[in-house]
């Protein structure tokens, strides 16, 4: 039919379209979708891509044939509005990271996933923004200020190691897993709250006391965001703990726990709080004690439903990126020629791997430094593994990119133009190049083993978290005394903190709000009928313990 490609741009203001239109525009975004998947699932027996690189690259295929189609009119199919993406796609993805993390193994490496998720980024985000502030004016991008370099600071220090993790055998690199993973989760939150508490301050008056003010808001919000996340998780907890939903419906508890942790969320934007960090660490609670609370049955759908809703929300941004590349209107704002974002895009790259590994390397000799000899050390390959995958950007830089540059989807001014795009060739290049790249490099430094080369295709990458679901924190510390007082001062305090809450929760938390050992049973369970049944989940988890 011949139907104008130019008219399916939904407007989220301004000129409305037919409700024929529309529909026909969410058809093909949906369709691309549903490809993504396909050709992801292709190929991924090779390792050497996954979704989101097929999404970008599906992406920029459909963007060109639109362009083509309209006349060099635009790329585009949906334009992009930042209420689509941080009240619908981002709380999933964050939420799912902290629901699906591996709790044994993130605590067991807990001081060093802190240095590498909290410390580091804020080296980095200090190095970038310097560099910045540095750089930039010689390529004469355009009025930038003080709040603007530290936002750029912020917004390329959030990384995206999925293709890293793709990659990665848990069980033949747990300790390397296990950074990589912790590290990127915590870096998301910091990043988001680093870049939260830079938009609350007053640049024009930048002092000593505007610079306390920032650091105490960076701490008030990391701390309120975090109580917030914990006491909804509690919450839920408790409610499902008490009510006995599983009596007549396990579909409630379910509906419960997306919209309790969804509520979380939401509650901290109202709060002007971080979302992320509530969220996060909402998921970290509810699988800590809610999940345990709920059926057999409930508890397969919710570590399936969370994942899903993540998986195509993540999908969802990467197609749109790869269109969003071609918009040839943002391209005319910014410059008459695609050499200005392209230096630029080089420079926040550099940046972004000065800034990497002025970090990762020194912290890493200062946790091997702390850690036993009985406890695996992270050799030289590793933090060079650990350093690539902190190079990709990806959903947090585009989300905090159009958050800061553009209002209501459309760049307004040519250094935000220019910004935009710097973004987007950033978040292009790091995910195909450096993504392409990450198999031969692991490969090269850690050669897998012969007695682990099972076929892992059909697994995603957060498979083997779900078993973390089934468990808990509950690791050996050690008995070994350290050998020197910066061990002394770095391994006794977490063994101490550790040993303490593992008292705590068994004696208050876990009579109160539920979790593993301390679920009653449910007579009358859909699922449950039987004590059998009631023993199922124990089973399950002293398999995965």
């Amino acid at each position: 039919m011949g139907l104008d490609l130019g008219a399916l741009v939904l407007k989220s203001g301004g000129l409305s379209v037919s409700d024929y239109d529309s529909i026909v525009a969410i058809n093909i975004f949906v369709a691309l979708l549903c490809s993504c998947i396909v050709i992801g699932h292709l190929l991924e027996g090779n390792r050497w891509v996954n979704e989101s690189i097929t999404a970008l690259v599906m992406g920029l295929i459909t963007g060109g044939v639109i362009l083509l189609v309209s006349g060099g009119k635009n790329s585009h199919i949906l334009v992009f509005s930042e209420d689509l993406f941080f009240i619908y796609l981002l709380p999933p993805i964050i939420f799912n990271a902290g629901f699906q993390v591996k709790k044994k193994q993130f605590f067991r490496n807990f001081m060093t996933i802190i240095l590498f998720g909290a410390v580091g980024t804020l080296i980095s985000f200090v190095i970038i923004s310097l560099g910045a502030m540095a750089l930039f004016k010689k390529l004469d991008v355009g009025p930038l200020q003080l709040g603007d370099y530290l936002a750029i600071g912020a917004i390329f220090s959030a990384t995206d190691s999925v293709c890293t993790l793709q990659v990665l055998n848990q069980d033949e690199t747990p300790l390397l897993y296990s950074l990589v993973f912790g590290e990127g989760v915590v870096n998301d939150a910091t990043s988001v709250v680093l870049f939260n508490a830079i938009e609350n301050i007053d640049i024009a008056n930048f002092d000593s006391l505007v610079l306390l003010a920032f650091i105490g808001n960076f701490l008030y919000l990391f701390f309120t965001s975090t109580l917030l996340g914990v006491v909804a998780g509690l919450l839920s907890a408790y409610i499902i703990k008490k009510l006995g939903f599983a009596r007549h419906s396990t579909d409630r508890e379910v509906a419960i726990m997306i919209l309790m942790a969804y509520l979380s969320y939401m509650l901290s934007m109202l709060l002007d709080l971080s979302g992320i960090l509530t969220v996060f660490f909402s998921g970290i609670v509810m699988s800590h004690y809610t999940w345990h609370n709920v059926t057999e049955s409930s508890r397969i759908t919710t570590k399936h439903t969370f994942a899903t809703l993540s998986f195509i929300a993540e999908i969802f941004l990467f197609l749109y990126v790869g269109m969003d590349a071609l918009d040839i209107e943002k391209w005319k704002l910014a410059s008459s020629s695609p050499k200005k974002p392209i230096a630029l895009s080089a420079t926040i790259l550099g940046l972004v791997m000065v800034g990497r590994a002025a970090f990762v390397f020194p912290l890493s000799f200062l946790s091997n430094l702390s850690k036993k000899e009985t406890r695996p050390k992270i050799s030289f390959k590793q933090q060079v593994i650990i350093w690539w995958a902190g190079l990709m950007r990806g959903a947090v830089s585009i989300a905090l990119a159009y958050h800061k540059f553009t209002a209501s989807g459309h760049t307004e001014l040519r250094i935000n133009a220019i910004m935009i795009t710097s973004t987007v060739i950033v978040v292009l290049f790091s995910t195909m190049v450096f993504g392409f790249l990450t198999k031969p490099l692991l490969n090269l430094l850690i050669p897998p083993r012969p007695d682990m080369a099972a076929d892992l295709s059909s697994q995603s990458i957060i498979d083997p978290l779900l078993g973390s679901l089934l468990g808990s924190a509950d690791f050996d510390v050690g008995q070994a005394s350290p050998q020197n007082n910066l061990q002394l001062l770095l391994t006794i305090p977490t063994r101490s903190v550790h040993r303490v809450w593992r008292k705590f929760d068994d004696r208050f938390m876990r009579p109160v709000f539920g979790g593993r050992g301390f679920v009653p049973f449910v007579p009358g369970s859909p699922v449950e009928r039987s004590t059998h049944g009631s023993q199922l989940g124990t089973v399950t988890e002293a398999e995965h313990s």
